[in-house]
């Protein structure tokens, strides 16, 4: 096999999936593949070494025959609005960069560009800004505002007690919607608390099973909720109070989503495979992963790729914090979260790293000269 064409670094830290393939027999075979591109198919490059490209990522013989006139012709070739097909089925529409490396062209380095990541990207871009200004100025109003509802709901409670049954029921209204806007302003100091999050090793076992019992005790005790756990999952490096809000959340999500009733299944499992670049530039390890799956009417085509962005809510008065929340506290942990959703299944998965082992020596620093 020849030798990589650039070191370890830069190849990990391309943005988009590339691999490296040879032609092996008439077979183009992969050699590599980048991080990103263990992500596009969902498969870690240990597994992905040796086999065919084609079982791992088609383009309907436009990608194999033009990887070939790359060979031949010793020169790179891009492709257009090409519908890539990944291990799932799903087709997504890329544009595709192929290279042959060094003299002999016996490697060819494949780039996969997906076009809907860069629109999504551009969306969420201008939706974050907006969030965010919006966040900013919800959080300088929320202690200002909170005061004079709570002198409100106090007035109130104070008139009732000497009307009649149906004058009542106006000051019962004014205590009921004074409240419910207390609790959205609480939800928004909530969303802006920039505290780290403290890392211990935790089973996460022990954390879902907390949050499933809360669930069945009272917004979830509607729903059949069950669990298809690991047993040999291993600690994970997290925050144990902000994780259990997070599947709190996603248990409350799931159960509104169903009013009538339905089933929450909460899987865990272990595989390696997934990494995320840090601010820092560092890349994280996230094997171990959770599932949160209900049989709901899953999510509206309208926000299903904007659910984690504050404000965005499929239900009537909902404040479309719940999710955001979710989202912030998970990449807090450097840890990724995704969810796929079609009508009669909805699937939150939650990938998080792994505890280092207490026998691991931390690595020496480096001198710096």
């Amino acid at each position: 096999m020849a030798a990589l064409p650039a070191s370890s670094a830069i190849w990990s830290a391309l943005p988009l999936p590339a691999v490296l393939i040879e032609n092996r027999d008439g077979v183009e075979t992969i050699v590599d593949a980048n991080p990103a591109f263990e992500l596009f198919v969902s498969a870690s490059a240990t597994i992905l070494k040796g086999v065919p490209l084609r079982t791992r990522l088609t383009g309907d013989g436009q990608l194999v025959d033009s990887i070939m006139r790359a060979r031949e012709q010793g020169s790179p070739v891009f492709i257009n609005d090409l519908p890539v097909r990944g291990r799932d089925g799903t087709r997504t529409q890329c544009t595709v960069q192929i290279a042959p490396m060094g003299e002999t062209g016996d490697l060819v380095l494949v780039l996969v560009s997906p076009q809907e990541i860069a629109g999504r990207l551009g969306r969420t871009k201008a939706v974050k800004a907006a969030a965010k200004s919006a966040i900013g100025m919800s959080e300088m109003l929320a202690h200002e505002i909170k005061n004079p509802l709570a002198g409100i709901t106090g007035a109130a409670q104070l008139l009732s007690m000497g009307l009649n049954d149906e004058d009542r029921a106006l000051t019962d209204l004014i205590v009921a919607e004074t409240r419910r806007i207390v609790k959205l302003l609480e939800q928004v100091e909530q969303f802006g608390d920039q505290r780290a999050p403290d890392l211990h090793p935790v089973n996460l076992h022990d954390v879902l099973e907390r949050a499933k019992r809360l669930a069945e005790l009272g917004f979830g005790s509607h729903m059949r909720l069950i669990d298809d756990y690991d047993p040999s999952l291993p600690e994970a490096l997290i925050d144990q109070d902000q994780v259990l809000q997070v599947f709190q959340n996603l248990f409350k999500n799931a159960a509104q989503a169903q009013p009538n009733g339905g089933t929450i299944r909460i899987r865990t499992y272990f595989e390696r495979g997934l990494q995320i670049r840090a601010k820092d530039g560092v890349s994280t390890s996230l094997p171990l992963h959770v599932e949160v799956i209900d049989d709901g009417p899953g999510l509206p085509p309208a926000i299903a790729d904007n659910v984690f962005e504050p404000f965005v809510s499929g239900r009537e008065n909902g404040t479309g914090l719940g999710l955001a929340l979710v989202s912030k506290i998970i990449a807090a942990h450097n840890g990724w979260i995704e969810v796929e959703s079609v009508p009669g299944k909805t699937v939150f998965r939650v990938s998080l790293p792994m505890a280092p082992s207490p026998n691991a020596r931390p690595k020496p620093k480096k001198e710096v000269r």
